[in-house]
Formats: C-alpha cells, sequence, structure tokens
C-alpha cells in the first residue's frame, strides 16, 4: 500500500469516479479538527465526504457545507466535572473510557450504521480512535475503512515508547535502561486487561469474532492508517502496523473559515513587541484552574505583555484588574495568532503542537492528561520546548521557565529551523492514499463481477 501510494502521490492528483467517504470521531475540537480538514479537502478533490460526530459539532460544521450525521455520545462543552475527571492524570483515561464512551456504545454503533448506509452505502469508513463502535460498523457491515492516528503515543511503540500521564518519571530512563519500551507496553496492556469488554460483549452480539485488542492493535485498520502528524513529533518505527502512511499534519481553523483575529487581540498585537500567548486548547480549558491567574500575575511581574486564551467558561477570567499590557479574549485562530506570539504556553495537545510548530515559535508545556505528556517529552526532546509539569505550576516556576525560554536564542532558532522542516499539508497525503484505496477496491470487485 505505501509503495504504491507514493508512486500514485509522484504522479499528481487522479481523476476517479467520486467517492462517498464518512468520517467519525467522538471527543473534542482537537479530535474532529483533523476529520473537518480532510472532508474539506476531499470535496475540494470531488468527493462526497459526511461528518459522523457528536452534536455538539454541528453548528461548526454547517457554515463549511460538509453533511453531518450526529453520533452519540454528545459532548456537553458546559460539563466541567466530566473534564475534570476524564482529565485526571492517573485515571482520566479509564474514566473517560468506562464511564463516558462505553455505556454509548450501542448508540455509537446505531447511529453510525445509519451515516455509513445513508443515503447510499459508504465506499470508506474513515475512523478517528475514540469511536470504538467504527471498527464494528465496518465490519459487521461489509465497508473497508481506514484508521486515523493524530499522535505517536497510540501506536504504543516498545521501540519508541511513550511518556504516559500516570508514568511520567518513566520517560526519565528513556535512551538509558534497555527493555523501558517493552515494561511500558505492558504496563499500559495490564492495567487495560479488563477496560474492552464492553466492546467485546457487542462483537459478541454482531456475531463477530472477538478480534484483536481494541485499546491497541484493534483499534487500527488493517487497510490502512493514516497518521496525522509530522516526523518532527515522531520518526516511523518498524513496530507501526505496516499499512500505515505518515501524512503530517492536518491543519483546520483560520485555514478553513476563521480568516481573521477578533478585533481586540488584532489591535493589542500591533500595539507593541510580541507577547507569551497563553492557551489551553478545547478540552483542558474547561478545567483550567488558576493557570490564567498564574499567567497574568507572572507576566505581570516579568514586565511582558501576554494574550490569555480563556475561552468562555467565565471563571478562567482572572479576578484582579488586569494592565494593558496583558489582552483577554476567548479565542483566537491559532494559525493566525501564534507566529505573532513570542513563546507559546499550552496543555500540549497535538493540535496546538502541530500550530506552534507550524508558526515556528518555541513552546513552554504544561500537561494535563492523555497524550499531553509524551507531546510535551518529544517537543522537549527535539528542542523547541521546554515542560513544566501541571502540579509544579506556580507564578515564580512560571515566570522562571519563560525567562529561559525567552533569553535563550537557541529555542527561537531551533523552532524556526523546525517549521522549515514540516512536511506539506498532510491532508493531500491522505487523500491520494484514501483514494489509491477505495480504487483497488473497485478494481477488485470489477475484477470477480467481470470473472
Amino acid at each position: 500500500m505505501t509503495r504504491r501510494w507514493e508512486q500514485n502521490a509522484e504522479a499528481g492528483q487522479r481523476r476517479m469516479q467520486p467517492m462517498r467517504v464518512v468520517l467519525t470521531n467522538i471527543g473534542t475540537m482537537g479530535d474532529v479538527h483533523p476529520l473537518i480538514a480532510l472532508a474539506l479537502r476531499l470535496q475540494q478533490r470531488g468527493h462526497e465526504p459526511l461528518l459522523a460526530v457528536p452534536e455538539v459539532f454541528r453548528e461548526r460544521v454547517r457554515p463549511l457545507g460538509i453533511p453531518f450525521h450526529a453520533v452519540r455520545p454528545d459532548i456537553d462543552p458546559q460539563d466541567t466535572e466530566l473534564a475534570a475527571k476524564i482529565y485526571e492524570p492517573r485515571h482520566g483515561t479509564e474514566y473517560g473510557l468506562r464511564r463516558f464512551l462505553f455505556p454509548a456504545l450501542r448508540q455509537s454503533y446505531a447511529d453510525l450504521l445509519e451515516a455509513v448506509n445513508q443515503p447510499q452505502r459508504a465506499d470508506l469508513l474513515v475512523t478517528g480512535e475514540l469511536n470504538y463502535a467504527a471498527p464494528l460498523v465496518a465490519e459487521h457491515a461489509g465497508v473497508p475503512w481506514a484508521s486515523t492516528v493524530l499522535a505517536p503515543i497510540s501506536f504504543f511503540s516498545v521501540d519508541d515508547p511513550p511518556a504516559l500521564p500516570m508514568q511520567e518519571w518513566l520517560s526519565a530512563a528513556y535512551g538509558r535502561l534497555p527493555g523501558v519500551g517493552w515494561v511500558v507496553n505492558r504496563l499500559a496492556r495490564q492495567i487495560s486487561r479488563s477496560w474492552p469488554e464492553p466492546i467485546l460483549a457487542l462483537r459478541r452480539e454482531l456475531g463477530l469474532p472477538p478480534g484483536r485488542n481494541p485499546l491497541f492493535e484493534g483499534k487500527h485498520s488493517p487497510l490502512l492508517v493514516l497518521a496525522l502528524f509530522d516526523r518532527l513529533l515522531g520518526e516511523r518505527q518498524r513496530d507501526w502496523p505496516a499499512m500505515t502512511v505518515q501524512t503530517g499534519f492536518c491543519y483546520h481553523d483560520a485555514d478553513s473559515g476563521m480568516a481573521t483575529l477578533p478585533e481586540p487581540v488584532e489591535e493589542f498585537l500591533d500595539a507593541g513587541e510580541p507577547p507569551v500567548v497563553f492557551t489551553l486548547g478545547s478540552a483542558a480549558v474547561m478545567t483550567a484552574g488558576d493557570f490564567f491567574a498564574v499567567a497574568a500575575e507572572a507576566c505581570q511581574r516579568m514586565g511582558r505583555r501576554a494574550v490569555l486564551l480563556v475561552g468562555p467558561d467565565a471563571r478562567n477570567r482572572p479576578e484582579t484588574q488586569l494592565p494593558e499590557s496583558i489582552c483577554v479574549a476567548e479565542y483566537a485562530p491559532h494559525s493566525l495568532l501564534f507566529p505573532r506570539a513570542a513563546v507559546v504556553v499550552h496543555q500540549g495537545g497535538v493540535g496546538t503542537v502541530a500550530q506552534c510548530l507550524r508558526a515556528g515559535r518555541p513552546m513552554l508545556i504544561v500537561p494535563w492528561s492523555h497524550d499531553q505528556p509524551d507531546n510535551a517529552f518529544r517537543m522537549v526532546r527535539l528542542g523547541v520546548a521546554r515542560s513544566l509539569a501541571r502540579k509544579r505550576l506556580t507564578v515564580d516556576r512560571l515566570a522562571g521557565e519563560l525567562t529561559t525560554l525567552l533569553d535563550s536564542p537557541r529555542y527561537a532558532a531551533t523552532a524556526s529551523a523546525a517549521a522549515r522542516q514540516l512536511q506539506s499539508d498532510g491532508c493531500e497525503a491522505a487523500c491520494e492514499a484514501m483514494e489509491t484505496l477505495v480504487e483497488a477496491r473497485r478494481t477488485a470487485l470489477q475484477g470477480g463481477l467481470a470473472g
């Protein structure tokens, strides 16, 4: 698959019969934005995408002209209690799976099956790993599927082991202790051994064999795995699935409809030196705690300008009166804001990391949970970032880390060099790979009918 895709890519964009593609995932904006980017590019190439994602995204998708189908469970952006439980470092992943996603597994299955079959059977199902019903739909309905991976942690490579939120101390041993990757892999499997039972139960009801571990190998398609991240975040490893195509990042924000910064942010940026930008993405911002208050105090103490992207929750706004040197906004397109920053302080979500790399700006990463500690570890290793544990976030420590980043030219130089090394837009490569898969299937079916 990989070699054939590379040959087709060199030949340029092919003309082919339009294909109907259903793209699905469950999660926050960081989980859905890459699928939106892919859907828009598929439309540009003459295909018929449909986004099957939670209802909360309908109004974000509607202006883009992409057909939409709601998939349960829906997400309440005001439910900060749920967000806090899901982002708890030690048990958050388990809680999110066993208390939020898996109880709605049959609903997810029914909703996605309807999306795949209406108004006609899809040519391809593209799955994000948080819709655990998706592989079952593909297998039971006989629809070819391609899985997507947004960050290296999802591969759980033995050769390039991830830094786990509950065992970050292991990351200090990487590169020094033989076998640490095997230890991390075995640890993760042991901890999660009972979690997939609801998936296995549904497989039995559908008459499907048990299959591979749904949390590890089973979430990857045997036909095509799209690694939607750049080599700077993680190089291909020998134990990745054989059918993996590493495309690079698929960006979505200002590039797809949000073409301007909010006027107050634009005016602030024009009025002085590049600021320090603080953001917690679309999920960690729901459980920000004192992050923005600490940020404001540290920047005032340092005499630095700052932009705080606090989200819609009024509790995230610092209670003290802020000077004109600090701008507060709910949100601003990262692709427009980050290139004008001195440093970006963020939670380490892969979408935010991607925008920082593209902007060529150094980062200070304060990881919350899930893939964020691993992404932070990789950016520190690359030399474009420093990392500060959330539990150690104080005004003094934050000011110290920012001073190091701002006063040491090597961080800015390395970040600028990294931006020049990024792969081209991953959407084109991903679309080429999907087209190759569907075209090969159509050819095989036509050959079977002819025979």
